[in-house]
């Protein structure tokens, strides 16, 4: 038998939440609303994260862009995917929305522009 312990961070309430795993038989307590229960569970079998930082840009009066995952990305892969866009040197304009690395490590979900940012 595995137990975990998680903070619930879907919402404000934050519930401290206990995961049992029984062979398999997962049971959550401590939550007060069901997307707890279905953190829990998610958390402890396939945690993902949605990756919001900034990117390096050039030719603008801003020496950075923010962007967003259009979806969440494996856990294991953030630290990963987070190196990769560091090392990015974008070249203005870009418009919010632009992609700026399609597919990212093969996980399906693409980074996009948060901004728009004007070339000088």
């Amino acid at each position: 038998m595995v137990e975990k312990e998680y903070i619930c961070i879907i919402c404000p309430v934050s519930c401290d939440l206990s995961l049992t795993d029984d062979n398999g038989d997962l049971s959550v307590s401590g939550n007060t609303c069901k997307r707890g229960e279905i953190y829990a569970k998610n958390e402890y079998t396939k945690p993902v994260r949605m990756i919001t930082t900034t990117v390096a840009i050039s030719g603008s009066v801003h020496p950075l862009i923010p962007v967003i995952s259009t979806d969440m990305v494996p856990k294991e892969k953030l630290k990963e995917c987070i190196n990769l866009l560091y090392n990015l040197q974008l070249q203005a304009p870009i418009k919010e929305g632009d992609i700026i690395v399609k597919n990212i490590l093969d996980t399906g979900v693409d980074i996009i522009a948060a901004k728009s940012v004007k070339k000088l």
